[in-house]
């Protein structure tokens, strides 16, 4: 059991390490309490959409808080997602199943949970859907966030 516990933490690092997803530049950080404790919010560009950005807001624990809670390696993985507009749209080769692709990634702990986006083509009404869900190993989470857009030119 140890030995399987050890090979799926080292395929947890190389996972993470080699991660093909946007990256993101930290646009705010809001204080929310003397513990240290802060809403992060990130920009990311959609690497196969040009013309489209994405803000993401998520929690991240202050020092006392973990210090008093005990749980030193983990974050919620409650998000909030805003995705619009930010230049003449071009969009490349993206995957257009109903299950989209990943594109952006946030690790909440050190292997088990991140906070993943998702771009799903919604052909039919021509919009971009970008869902923000928790994705833990063991237990599944409802906790999402929703942004489209749309990709037809208003006068």
């Amino acid at each position: 059991m140890v030995r399987l516990l050890r090979k799926a933490a080292a395929l947890g690092c190389i996972l993470i390490v080699f991660h093909t997803s946007a990256t993101a530049d930290q646009v705010g950080n809001v204080d929310v309490d003397w513990l240290g404790n802060d809403i992060v919010i990130e920009a990311f560009a959609d690497p196969k959409v040009d013309g489209v950005t994405c803000h993401v807001a998520y929690f991240e624990r202050g020092l006392i808080d973990r210090l008093q809670k005990g749980d030193w390696f983990e974050d919620p993985s409650n998000s909030s997602i805003a995705c619009r507009q930010t230049g003449e749209i071009t969009v490349g080769d993206i995957d257009r199943s109903d299950e989209g692709e990943n594109v952006f990634s946030e690790s909440r702990s050190i292997i088990w949970k991140s906070v993943q986006v998702k771009r799903i083509f919604d052909e039919a009404n021509q919009t971009l859907i970008y869902i923000s869900h928790a994705r833990d190993v063991q237990n599944g989470s409802a906790k999402m966030s929703v942004s489209t857009v749309p990709l037809f030119q208003g006068n």
